[in-house]
């Protein structure tokens, strides 16, 4: 089964009352949220408006998140046997590299 997992980076406070939001996030928490395709590096991370402002009068949340695989219990029904006697392997879906 596939979980997401997320990892708070940092937060950011919404400018007046446009539709912007300035963000701060430490340089070493924006390296962990990159990735490299095709030779190119890309920062990827989401912001989240808060139910509430903290107590710094931030409004917002940043994080990325990390797939996670975690087996499901093993059920002896549902594993199915070649005529051998050997599992029947599963095939796992090709996974989007890119978050857009």
């Amino acid at each position: 089964m596939t979980t997401f997992e997320k990892h708070y980076i940092g937060k950011g406070t919404q400018v007046n009352d446009l539709d912007i939001v300035k963000v701060v996030i430490p340089m070493e928490d924006a390296l962990k949220a990159t990735f490299e395709k095709n030779g190119i590096t890309y920062l990827s991370f989401e912001v989240a408006k808060m139910k509430s402002p903290d107590k710094f009068n931030r409004t917002h949340t940043c994080y990325y998140q990390t797939k996670e695989q975690s087996e499901p219990a093993k059920d002896q029904k549902s594993e199915k046997q070649n005529t051998t006697g050997k599992k029947k392997s599963k095939k796992q879906p090709a996974e989007d590299d890119l978050p857009f």
